[in-house]
């Protein structure tokens, strides 16, 4: 991947949407020697130029025609629309690299550039940013998701490995499986976190975060490294005395999340009888205690 021949030159890179994760790409591909000629944004010029000292503001169309490399860092909704109406500007694009960072889709969502001329790339940083000058720091061996046409493929990957992580293929077709996953760990995590959190305070806990810290660093560690056997708990044991009362508890204190509870109990169960920590007669018992009380 870094043979001469598969590197990238350095390349004039642009951004639209200079927001949070724009930004950083585009330090990031600065600090590996390309130059970035051009930017726009909006509400977000302010912070983007804190990341991008030195950089012009201009109209989306500017940044396209001074570009080699054009990073397409908008919402995901409005990457389609956004492709479309760079060609209906009428800016050339034939030969110039096109890249979004979003994790939903893959290169797909550009066919109005690559119908042009363009090429393509979808280059998903799997991290969170704060669109703070530090974020360049973070890309360090985090992975990318990319997808691309095959004949770019050592472009994307190139590119992503100059900005210090590591490239990881995902096809076309499996690209909302693959931002499903990401979403659901990442997102519904910090829901489990804050909703944790809340019930220790109505527990008499003053400060949760000291509790749960080690806990979930814990539980995370044995989750990835060690799978459905990383498994601990009442779900896991088979103890539906123990599963019944919290879920009596959770009725009265916070209704709300009793069904979420139930849901990922369900799902704690299965995991668990796969992985054979679960018994079937403990799991048969857990059934009652399981059910949606309402």
């Amino acid at each position: 991947m870094d043979m001469p021949s598969q590197r990238p030159g350095r390349l004039k890179v642009g951004v639209v949407g200079a927001g949070r994760v724009g930004s950083v790409l585009a330090a990031a591909l600065q600090r590996a020697g390309h130059t970035v000629v051009a930017a726009s944004a909006v509400s977000s010029r302010q912070r983007a130029q804190t990341v991008l000292p030195g950089v012009p503001f201009v109209p989306a169309q500017e940044v396209v025609k001074a570009a080699d490399l054009v990073l397409l860092t908008v919402p995901d909704d409005a990457l389609a629309g956004l492709a479309a109406g760079i060609v209906a500007a009428g800016e050339p694009v034939q030969g110039k690299l096109f890249a979004h960072a979003s994790g939903r889709h893959g290169a797909g969502v550009l066919d109005p550039l690559t119908r042009a001329g363009g090429l393509p790339l979808a280059l998903h940083p799997v991290m969170t940013f704060t669109g703070r000058p530090d974020d360049v720091a973070r890309l360090a061996g985090i992975s990318f998701g990319v997808t691309s046409p095959g004949p770019l493929r050592p472009i994307a990957e190139a590119l992503v490995v100059e900005m210090g992580a590591e490239p990881v293929w995902i096809e076309e077709e499996n690209r909302t499986l693959y931002h499903a996953a990401l979403a659901a760990g990442a997102n519904h995590l910090v829901t489990l976190v804050v909703e944790a959190s809340g019930l220790l305070r109505k527990a008499g806990v003053a400060e949760p975060g000291r509790m749960l810290g080690p806990l979930l660093g814990a539980a995370l560690d044995n989750g990835l490294r060690l799978g459905g056997q990383g498994l601990t708990g009442p779900v896991a044991r088979g103890d539906a005395g123990t599963v019944a009362g919290h879920v009596a508890a959770l009725a009265e204190a916070e209704p709300d999340a009793v069904a979420a509870y139930l849901a990922l109990a369900r799902r704690t169960a299965d995991l668990a009888l796969d992985a054979g920590l679960l018994k079937p007669e403990d799991a048969e018992r857990l059934l009652g205690a399981l059910s949606d009380p309402r």
